[in-house]
């Protein structure tokens, strides 16, 4: 099977198989016209876009299928007022074809290096990057003894809820720690994850690398309580849509309205000073994709040839493209008169 090679633009995949895993929460095939592998890191996500009343919308979602096999499986759960998500659930069907970006973010088996035990710590859709893990190393026949917790409402609520259990019942390296809400026809415990529970179901969790993915407010208990247990945080690792940390590359001016160009596309205008840039740039017609939204993804990656900006991203940039002037428009700020080029 040859294996596809990635573009560095958005690339065109058909929805082959689409079914529901939940409720609330489907997963889809994507595949190529020529049925070819697909290569990606593990825990790795793709930004997806979709025309919605006339404009291209993009979202990143992790990738919940194995490395080299011919499809990508994407598992999306229902938001609230989410308008891509919402929209591949109700109105994606097999035979559709979606935008799609190459493979991307930190959070992966690979770089991520584990030691010989592992603890993967889920809620929610956040089991899918670590699903990829934990399939693939399985699969690699890796000796990796896996404790996989995850927190459910119910078992009809619990993604991939048999493929887990069969999982833990065919392989001795794989143990499955499934703490419910309600464990109403289940053998599994019922409870909330806390740090008494965490200790319960991973007494050994120091001597191991710790994986986590999930609510936001989920993974800042998770985070607290691994660290009071004494976790060595150079083991742990969780995956982040939100920027982290902020650097401000430039010192700014003192005006409040600065001056905005994108000569390729004829733009010039007066805009607010902090203003972000992907939002100028879309106000202003450019066609930037911005996918992931929070300076993970690189999609929106663009070149400030003037002027001056502050960053809460540089996630994917290299340092020699900062210094050249790239910049992640999804996480930078206005802060000068600017002259933008896109790639």
């Amino acid at each position: 099977m040859t294996q596809f090679i990635w573009p560095t633009t958005p690339v065109q995949l058909r929805c082959d198989k689409k079914w529901f895993e939940t409720d609330d929460t489907i997963s889809l095939q994507l595949i190529s016209q020529n049925q070819e592998s697909f290569d990606f890191k593990p825990g790795q996500f793709i930004s997806v876009g979709i025309e919605i009343e006339g404009k291209m919308e993009y979202r990143a979602y992790s990738i919940s299928s194995m490395p080299n096999q011919d499809f990508l499986q994407l598992t999306i759960k229902r938001v609230e007022g989410g308008k891509v998500s919402n929209h591949l659930i109700d109105q994606l069907s097999e035979g559709d074809e979606v935008a799609v970006l190459a493979p991307t973010g930190p959070f992966n088996s690979i770089d991520c290096k584990p030691r010989k035990k592992v603890a993967f710590l889920s809620a929610g859709c956040g089991i899918t990057p670590v699903m990829s893990m934990a399939k693939t190393w399985i699969a690699q026949d890796i000796e990796i003894d896996i404790t996989f917790i995850h927190m459910a409402k119910n078992k009809e609520q619990t993604i991939f809820f048999e493929e887990l259990e069969l999982l833990h019942a065919t392989h001795a390296n794989f143990h499955l720690k499934l703490l419910l809400k309600d464990n109403a026809d289940t053998n599994y415990p019922q409870g909330r994850l806390d740090q008494a529970w965490l200790y319960t179901l991973c007494p050994d969790i120091n001597n191991r690398t710790v994986y986590l993915c999930g609510p936001n407010v989920f993974m800042q208990d998770m985070k607290a309580y691994v660290e009071n247990l004494g976790l060595d945080m150079a083991h742990f690792f969780q995956e982040s849509f939100t920027p982290i940390g902020a650097e401000v590359i430039e010192t700014a001016g003192n005006t409040d309205v600065v001056k905005f160009e994108v000569p390729a596309f004829g733009v010039s205008k007066e805009i607010d000073k902090g203003a972000t840039l992907a939002d100028v740039l879309e106000e202003s017609g450019v066609p930037i994709i911005i996918a992931c939204r929070s300076g993970m993804c690189g999609s929106c990656k663009c070149k400030v040839e003037k002027g001056e900006v502050s960053r809460t991203s540089t996630e994917t940039l290299s340092e020699e493209e900062i210094a050249q002037g790239y910049t992640l428009a999804c996480s930078s700020q206005v802060q000068s008169n600017v002259e933008v080029s896109l790639i």
